[in-house]
C-alpha cells in the first residue's frame, strides 16, 4: 500500500527586515525567521559581518540567590573566518580571552538596566556567524543584544546603543576599519542611552582631553540615531513585558532589624581590620536569624548588605568618615618592595591597607609566544598578563578552580 506524504513550504509569516546606516555602512536587522523558541532573536548584518543575537529568560525565579542571574555569552565560531579549529578534536572549546572580554563589554551596559529585584535567569548569547574585519562584530553584537532584549517580553529599561570611536590622522572616525584601527591614536568603545553615556572603555596614545570629549560626543550622536531606529522596531513588533515575582524584604521586618541592630552594626564596622569586622558581624546575623526563622540564607545576606550599606552611607554623608575611620580625603597606608622572590626574573609586592598584589615577571625567547586560534588574523601573542584572585585572598575556604572571567578581564586591564 503506497502512502503519500503531503508537505508545504514554510513562509515565515513573522519575518521582518529593517535597515539603516551605522557609521556610513549598512546595518540590517532580520527577525522572525530563526530561533523561534527564544524570547527574542535578531540576526544582525553589519557590512558582511553577521551576528546572531538571542535572549532567553527562565519562567520562574531561581531559589536561594541574592543576585540577578544574568549570563552574557559572546561566541566566536571559526567558520565565521573560514577556518577549522586547530585542536585535536577540530572543535571550538571554551571561549578565548577576546570572546570573554567582548562578553564583559556587552554585560556592563545592559546589566544595570534590569530590575534589581528580579531573580529569573536571563541568558544573552551573541554568535559571530560571519566576519568582516572592517565591521566590528562586537559592536554588531552589542546593538543586536540590546535590540533583542528591548523587543522581547523580558523586563528591561533599554535599549542602549554602542559604537567604536577612533582618532586617525587628526580626525575622529566612527567604527574605524581594520586598517584605520592600526593607525588610530584612540580605541574608544561607547555605550549610551538617548539621555546619557552608560559605559566608556578606552585606550589611547596620549590624546588630549578635548579630543576624548569630542570623540565621546560624536559617538553619542551616532548612537542616538541608532536608538531612534531601534525604538521604531520595538514600537512596531515589540512584545508586552512580562510581570515577575520581585524578591523584596518586608519593610516592617527591615525597620525592626534597623531599630534593634543598627547600633551594633556600627560598632562592628568601626575598625580597619576586615577580619575583626567580619567576626563582629557574625553574632549580629545569628541573632537576626534567631529572631526571624522564616528568613533563608539569601534573605540574611541581603539584610547584612543593607545594614552595612546604611552605616557606610550615614558615616560618609553625615560624619565625613569611612568604615575604617579614615576621612574622605585619606588613603590607606601604602608599601612597595621588589626582589621578594629568589631565582625568578622579577618580583614585587605592593600593599595598600589589607589589599596586596604580588607580581612576578618571566622573560623568554620569542619561541615561547602564545599561539592563538581565533577568528582574527593574529596567530600569536608575546606579552601575556595573568591575573589570579585566589579564594584565600578574601578569607574564603574554597578550593581553587580554573581561571574565571573576572580574572581574565582584570588581567587584560
Amino acid at each position: 500500500m503506497a502512502i503519500e506524504f503531503g508537505s508545504r513550504r514554510e513562509t515565515f509569516e513573522n519575518y521582518k527586515v529593517y535597515e539603516t546606516m551605522l557609521a556610513g555602512r549598512p546595518f540590517k536587522v532580520e527577525m522572525g525567521k530563526m530561533c523561534g523558541l527564544s524570547n527574542a532573536s535578531a540576526l544582525i548584518r553589519y557590512g558582511e559581518t553577521c551576528v546572531l543575537c538571542n535572549v532567553v529568560m527562565s519562567p520562574k525565579p531561581r531559589e536561594g540567590v541574592d543576585f540577578f542571574p544574568l549570563n552574557v555569552e559572546y561566541e566566536e565560531k571559526l567558520y565565521a573566518a573560514g577556518r577549522i579549529p586547530g585542536s585535536f578534536m577540530r572543535r571550538e572549546g571554551r571561549p578565548g580571552e577576546h570572546a570573554i572580554l567582548s562578553s564583559r563589554v556587552v554585560d556592563r551596559p545592559i546589566r544595570p538596566l534590569f530590575p534589581k529585584d528580579m531573580r529569573n535567569d536571563v541568558c544573552v548569547t551573541m554568535t559571530v556567524m560571519s566576519l568582516d574585519p572592517d565591521c566590528s562584530p562586537e559592536i554588531a553584537g552589542m546593538n543586536g543584544a540590546s535590540l533583542a532584549i528591548a523587543m522581547s517580553d523580558i523586563p528591561w529599561n533599554g535599549p542602549i546603543g554602542g559604537v567604536a570611536v577612533g582618532y586617525v590622522d587628526g580626525e575622529i572616525v566612527l567604527n574605524p576599519t581594520k586598517e584605520q584601527c592600526e593607525r588610530s591614536d584612540l580605541a574608544l568603545t561607547l555605550a549610551a542611552s538617548m539621555e546619557k553615556i552608560v559605559m566608556i572603555e578606552a585606550g589611547a596614545n596620549e590624546v588630549t582631553e578635548e579630543v576624548m570629549m569630542d570623540a565621546i560626543k560624536a559617538g553619542h550622536e551616532e548612537i542616538k540615531k541608532l536608538l531612534t531606529f531601534m525604538n521604531g522596531i520595538v514600537a512596531e513588533i515589540g512584545k508586552p513585558k512580562k510581570s515577575f515575582t520581585p524578591v523584596e524584604l518586608d519593610h516592617a521586618l527591615l525597620a525592626d532589624v534597623y531599630a534593634k541592630h543598627l547600633e551594633d552594626v556600627k560598632a562592628a564596622m568601626n575598625t580597619d581590620d576586615k577580619n575583626v569586622r567580619d567576626a563582629a558581624m557574625l553574632p549580629i546575623m545569628d541573632a537576626i536569624a534567631e529572631e526571624h526563622p522564616e528568613l533563608n540564607a539569601a534573605d540574611l545576606d541581603l539584610i547584612s548588605y543593607k545594614l552595612q550599606k546604611k552605616v557606610v552611607r550615614t558615616w560618609l554623608l553625615e560624619e565625613g568618615k569611612r568604615v575604617d575611620g579614615r576621612g574622605i580625603n585619606e588613603i590607606r597606608p601604602l608599601a612597595a618592595e621588589v626582589g621578594v622572590l629568589p631565582r625568578v626574573h622579577g618580583s614585587g609586592l605592593f600593599t595598600r591597607g589589607q589589599t596586596q598584589v604580588l607580581s612576578v615577571c618571566t622573560l623568554d625567547t620569542l619561541s615561547a609566544n602564545q599561539k592563538l586560534d581565533t577568528i582574527w588574523e593574529e596567530t600569536e601573542k608575546r606579552y601575556m598578563h595573568h591575573y589570579n584572585f585566589p579564594a584565600y585572598s578574601t578569607g574564603e575556604a574554597r578550593a581553587a578552580r580554573s581561571t574565571n572571567r573576572r580574572e581574565k578581564g582584570h588581567g587584560a586591564l
